[in-house]
């Protein structure tokens, strides 16, 4: 695959490459080792029966190479309470698929809705001293028109990062839109 655009929310881009220049040219790596075939014949009724490429496939190709390097799933457990109210929940969580030292990274083929929370998640583990910077790795929306409906990309996050300013995610986060290197 091949990062296509990388956009810096308050210095991640900055703080990635500075601070952790050898986990930056990891994720690079990764990236540019992943390779996108369209393996998955669609079954849905707008695209019935085109060839698309699989969001499984390369999200494996993603955790296999992130874990070849040493990369770990990062998770805070916790209990939830709130004012006023008795009810108590236990083994909460949040969790990020992908951290090295005090660098998160999230790759996200799913709804906008998942890279957004991803955001939250990044604030999450920021606040909580965990760690310095994330890295969202999304699809570009040329990439989205030949997946499965449903999977979003990374031009409307950036979009809407963009009309919050400064106030979410208040964290540095640096979000690299990838594409296929070719069209299969």
């Amino acid at each position: 695959m091949r990062i296509v655009y990388e956009y810096s929310h308050l210095g991640g881009s900055e703080i990635l490459h500075v601070r952790y220049p050898d986990i930056e040219a990891e994720i690079n790596a990764v990236i540019a080792g992943v390779v996108a075939k369209k393996t998955k014949i669609s079954r849905e009724k707008t695209m019935k029966g085109r060839r698309l490429y699989s969001p499984r496939s390369m999200n494996k190709q993603f955790e296999d190479a992130f874990r070849a390097l040493g990369y770990r799933e990062i998770r805070d457990t916790y209990t939830i309470t709130i004012p006023g109210w008795t009810s108590r929940i236990t083994g909460a969580y949040k969790q990020v698929d992908f951290a090295k030292g005090r660098v998160l990274v999230e790759v996200q083929f799913g709804k906008y809705a998942f890279m957004f929370y991803d955001m939250a998640k990044f604030q999450y583990f920021f606040n909580e001293d965990m760690a310095d910077v994330g890295v969202e790795i999304v699809p570009c929306h040329a990439l989205h028109a030949q997946m499965s409906t449903g999977v979003s990309y990374g031009e409307q996050l950036v979009y809407d990062i963009e009309r919050l300013k400064r106030h979410f995610p208040a964290v540095p986060v640096k979000i690299i839109l990838i594409d296929a290197d070719t069209d299969d």
